[in-house]
């Protein structure tokens, strides 16, 4: 692999984990829920992207595989805390 996609690679994995930190910060320390929300949100792209990174590093399918889970199951996630806010139940 060529030296300056090994780096860009390392960096962007750095930025995406320093990005992951940040998120995981607002989703703990929200001062509301819908801010918890968006920092679970962004948590579970990042680790999407982290993932993708990974494989593309790596060659290997297996990290295509899991970013697709995780994508799957953030975005049913979001979606059911996002119902929950406003109607204050999941299932109707």
């Amino acid at each position: 692999m060529n030296t300056i996609l090994v780096w860009s690679f390392a960096a962007a994995q750095m930025l995406l984990a320093l990005a992951m930190a940040c998120a995981t910060f607002r989703m703990l320390y929200g001062p509301r829920a819908q801010d918890r929300i968006v920092g679970f949100d962004s948590v579970y792209v990042n680790a999407m992207l982290l993932l993708v990174t990974f494989g593309m590093r790596s060659g290997g399918s297996l990290y295509f595989e899991a970013a697709l889970i995780v994508a799957l199951l953030g975005f049913v996630g979001t979606t059911a805390l996002s119902k929950f806010l406003l109607r204050g139940e999941v299932i109707e």
